[in-house]
């Protein structure tokens, strides 16, 4: 039944993924979600460990595109700056971000790792495709509205799979 929901890693944060370890899995390209994924929902811009980060993937080759189910004038004014190519109102778990994620990139789906905080929108959706998926642990313990909605179904989920016997992020604390 979660077959579609359950990411393939759970990760606390993004700076736990690193190039060496794409490389191992075959992975070329990154597909990530931007609130709550890279930064808190609410801050504008990069952090410095962040843009450290994503300079150090693409100094490793890899790959790196935002796809972000938020309105446009948030995810350029992010995501601009460093250079990074970005798809707003993506309408994550739908497939055709995805699909357009995959063909700026130039890559295929099993050459890609898509990273994002919300099992029901990041996971579902990149699971349908094949790609890597990878949960981080939100970086802010806030959430805008209609996330708020996706956490109350999230909680649901993890409860059972954790009735289940089955490890979530949160046990990795």
């Amino acid at each position: 039944m979660y077959n579609f929901l359950l990411p393939n890693e759970f990760v606390t944060n993004i700076f736990e993924i690193t190039p060496e370890k794409l490389q191992e899995l075959g992975i070329r390209g990154i597909i990530t979600d931007l609130d709550n994924t890279l930064v808190e929902w609410d801050r504008p811009d990069a952090t410095e460990e962040l843009i450290i980060w994503l300079r150090i993937m693409k100094e490793s080759g890899i790959r790196v595109i935002i796809a972000s189910n938020n309105k446009e004038a948030r995810v350029k004014h992010f995501a601009e700056p460093l250079g990074i190519p970005y798809i707003h109102k993506a309408k994550k778990p739908l497939r055709n971000a995805f699909y357009n994620a995959l063909i700026q990139l130039g890559l295929r789906p099993n050459e890609v790792v898509m990273v994002g905080d919300q099992l029901l929108t990041d996971v579902m959706g990149a699971n349908r495709l094949g790609l890597h998926t990878v949960l981080v642990k939100p970086v802010a313990q806030s959430d805008g509205l209609v996330t708020k909605l996706n956490r109350f179904i999230e909680r649901r989920v993890f409860n059972d799979l954790k009735r289940k016997g089955i490890i979530t992020w949160e046990e990795q604390e």
